[in-house]
């Protein structure tokens, strides 16, 4: 469900998934772009459907990484980016200890579209790129 089966997210599907009602989604969905961790896309994909609804930005992939590294005690701060590569951005993290250690957030597709065809669910069966 989500974004692993649809380019765009409908804001039913949100509201099911998120356990919320209609109207407390859209002032979730409000806050969360204006963070930038989701986009709204109101565009035409194909010319026999209007799609709409939201996507997951790359800020909200890695606030959602942080989050459960966070959650499972792993990381306790983040520090400066050390480095960006074509696929990742490396960064300076470290544990309640003070132990330094390093996150690499990988970049689903940064560079290379053809594996991004290859890495969502929706765009498997398609013929042309």
């Amino acid at each position: 469900m989500g974004m692993r089966n649809h380019e765009l997210v409908p804001l039913q599907l949100i509201a099911v998934i998120a356990s919320l009602k209609h109207g407390g989604c859209h002032k979730v969905l409000r806050e969360l772009v204006r963070y930038k961790l989701v986009a709204y896309d109101a565009t035409a994909r194909r010319k026999s459907s209007n799609n709409e609804g939201y996507r997951l930005t790359n800020l909200g992939y890695d606030y959602l990484a942080l989050k459960a590294l966070s959650s499972r005690d792993a990381i306790y701060s983040v520090g400066n980016q050390i480095g960006v590569g074509k696929e990742s951005d490396v960064y300076i993290v470290a544990n309640e200890n003070d132990e330094q250690m390093i996150l690499k957030l990988h970049r689903l597709g940064r560079t290379c579209f053809r594996q991004l065809k290859n890495k969502r669910e929706y765009l498997n069966h398609r013929q042309a790129s």
